[in-house]
């Protein structure tokens, strides 16, 4: 059973007795209608209440619940049917072939399963093709030529029966009225996605909230909503599009005998093809094409979120055949989840380094964007007001590039009982002094500038690997130097003596020097490392090195404006004011002389920048592959590429390097096995560095 579910049920109380768990049935029936209430809302009204992502692991939960028990099973469980019925406004037809959803599977393991289910269905079968195909985030269509000629068009309803919106598909350009073929067969079907480009759907939106009407909530929910539209004058304004397949010749299907087959079919009778299909020998080609289009597709003009894999020879398909809902032969391989629903266990508060007050929920584990997800922001009392978020919530969470994830809203629908609301604390849980919050922020803050938590938040930062990487000087060994009152500043570090630390639980005399040595070893950091390790507001990795390279020593940014920091690209006028501010406190410039006179560098070494070139990085190709410590996908890229390199998403023996990240996959393999050049984020970012001074 999922760790998830097993969340809601277990037989015991979360909170420290504060609130009980569901009893199974109760999580059942609450499950049941709030899915129907979900697939209502989105197969019936096309008005989504929910996103496909966390649709489908309530979903989940609600299988495995009725996995465990079987005899609260009820014909009106949304497991006991593939879909609703379609709307009544227009005409129900009966598909002649029925439409099947596909069966997903949310990581690679789970593809490898799929495979291994349908290899002993066909055991002398031991690998096969299979054709990959960005799954398009729209609409289903089943539309119908005969003679060449397009008769009728139809949603995909119920995968049984669906809607006819022939003159709506009409106005879609790139459906052919008259397929462009010399012979047509007098029967053709032809299934694919309708879908509403980005640039369209942005358009589309910016009308409506000028006209004062309701936006559309995804790219999705615009077509299917302008599908349904009666009047095809405003179908046509929208500018749909249109990517068939497959296809099914009654008749005569010995003409097309593969999938791959089908799509040079299609091309050839006038139909777009997404141009990124791609035909696969075996699953590792598959693996390589899904890893490959994990970042890729974030730049593609509309919206995909998985790929889906189809043997490709339509024989071994029809061996396999169907299950009651879904197809054996394909499977839908979904990208990690960037939203996801879990349950809240307790709300806690923590005092950064900042001061800043943030609060965070503590929640069931979760997968999420690929990573096992616990706690997420709730960032201040405003927002936790907005969201009625109480302990027992089950919340929807997301992962949109930040490094904590944060939670979206709250389904109010499965709280329990007897909840109460969450109030932010009134006096700092470090220290107990009075917490405020400055007029123009809305987080409250520690503003004891003692505060244990403040300092140890700076000495954590302070040692870690991309400011002054101090090896051996974690969390743990900052909480033991705070409590034996070893170090009340940063400067205090480089104070430091072996007999002192010796004092420490679990050091040696060899612990000791090691520790003692790193921290002598880090005067030797650069000047933009320092600079991010002083912890300034708002100032990360790239800002500091930005700022460093315009203002090569402690001295000259000290002494900049607001109005030239600001005037830095990449700067602004945020980042600029807290930098400003953070050299005008006395207490600031007191550590910076104090981190002179220990001589710590503090400017950068004096070289000639006359003849360097503005773009060396000119020819050289990069692939990203993995999770990188601090950058982004798309800041790594952006980095490199205006130092003039390339990024492709491939690896070969063209690419000159492999920048390599925490769960690297295939890339990583053949990057090895063609004996290239890898790069950590640091190694990156001192090439970087190297190559533009």
């Amino acid at each position: 059973m999922p760790k998830l579910a097993a969340q809601f049920y277990r037989p015991q109380t979360i909170h420290e007795g504060k609130l009980g768990v569901l009893e199974p049935a109760q999580r059942l029936a609450q499950l049941r209608q709030q899915l129907q209430k979900a697939s209502y809302a989105y197969y019936v009204l096309d008005a989504p209440i929910m996103e496909d992502s966390v649709y489908d692991q309530l979903y989940r939960e609600l299988q495995a619940l009725e996995s465990q028990y079987p005899q609260w099973i009820t014909p009106d469980s949304p497991t006991q049917r593939v879909g609703e019925r379609p709307a009544s406004q227009f005409t129900s037809v009966r598909h002649r072939i029925s439409l099947y959803s596909l069966e997903n599977a949310f990581n690679l393991p789970e593809l490898r399963q799929w495979q291994e289910r349908w290899q002993r269905l066909a055991p002398d079968v031991p690998d096969a093709e299979y054709v990959c195909e960005l799954k398009i985030d729209g609409s289903a269509i089943a539309l119908t030529y005969e003679a060449g000629v397009l008769v009728q068009g139809v949603t995909r309803g119920d995968g049984t029966t669906g809607e006819e919106i022939t003159q709506n598909l009409r106005t879609i350009r790139s459906i052919p009225l008259r397929l462009a073929l010399d012979s047509p067969p007098p029967i053709v079907e032809v299934r694919g996605e309708a879908f509403l480009p980005l640039a369209e759907f942005h358009r589309i939106n910016q009308e409506r909230e000028q006209a004062g009407e309701a936006l559309f909530a995804n790219p999705r929910n615009a077509a299917a909503g302008t599908l349904r539209q009666l009047d095809s004058r405003i179908v046509s304004q929208r500018r749909l599009q249109f990517f068939a397949y497959t296809l099914h010749l009654p008749g005569q299907e010995e003409q097309i005998t593969s999938q791959w087959q089908a799509l040079e079919y299609l091309k050839q009778a006038g139909f777009v093809v997404n141009p990124h299909c791609q035909l696969c020998p075996d699953l590792t080609v598959v693996t390589e094409y899904f890893e490959d289009w994990e970042g890729a597709r974030q730049r593609l003009p509309y919206m995909t979120d998985g790929v889906v894999v189809k043997l490709n020879d339509y024989a071994l398909q029809e061996r396999l055949g169907f299950t009651q809902k879904f197809p054996r032969w394909a499977i839908a391989l979904k990208y990690p989840a960037e939203e996801a629903p879990t349950v809240v266990k307790d709300i806690q508060v923590n005092v950064g380094r900042t001061g800043a007050v943030t609060p965070l929920a503590v929640m069931a584990p979760v997968q999420l964007a690929g990573t096992t997800v616990q706690r997420a922001t709730l960032h201040n009392q405003d927002r936790i007001t907005a969201l009625d978020i109480r302990i027992g919530d089950t919340v929807i969470i997301r992962k949109a590039g930040e490094i904590i994830p944060e939670v979206v809203r709250v389904l109010s629908e499965l709280r329990p009982t007897g909840t109460q609301p969450f109030q932010m604390p009134t006096h700092c849980p470090e220290c107990n002094s009075l917490l405020v919050r400055p007029a123009t922020e809305a987080v409250i803050r520690c503003i004891n500038s003692s505060c244990p938590a403040i300092l140890r938040g700076s000495l954590v930062h302070w040692a870690s690997r991309d400011a002054l990487d101090i090896r051996g000087l974690g969390e743990k060994v900052v909480v033991a130097l705070l409590q034996h009152q070893l170090v009340r500043s940063l400067a205090d570090l480089y104070r430091l003596t072996e007999s002192q630390l010796s004092q420490l639980e679990r050091f040696g005399e060899k612990s000791a020097q090691n520790l003692v040595q790193a921290i002598a070893d880090s005067k030797q950091q650069p000047w933009e490392k320092v600079l991010y390790g002083l912890g300034i507001r708002h100032v990360g990795v790239v800002n500091a090195r930005v700022l460093a390279e315009q203002f090569p020593s402690v001295a000259a940014l000290g002494q900049a404006t607001v109005a030239q920091l600001a005037g830095v690209y990449g700067i602004g006028d945020e980042i600029a004011q807290a930098v400003f501010d953070w050299f005008r406190s006395p207490a600031n410039q007191a550590l910076l002389q104090d981190l002179e006179a220990l001589e710590l560098t503090l400017a950068r070494p004096q070289t000639s920048v006359e003849n360097a070139s503005p773009r060396s990085l000119t020819g050289k190709t990069f692939v990203l592959t993995g999770t990188l410590p601090t950058l982004k996908r798309q800041d790594a890229q952006t980095l490199i590429e205006q130092a003039g390199g390339k990024v492709t998403s491939s690896v070969s023996a063209k690419t000159d390097f492999v920048v390599v990240g925490e769960n690297a996959g295939s890339k990583l393999a053949k990057a090895q096995a063609l004996n290239l050049t890898l790069l950590s984020e640091e190694e990156l970012l001192a090439l970087l560095v190297s190559e533009t001074t």
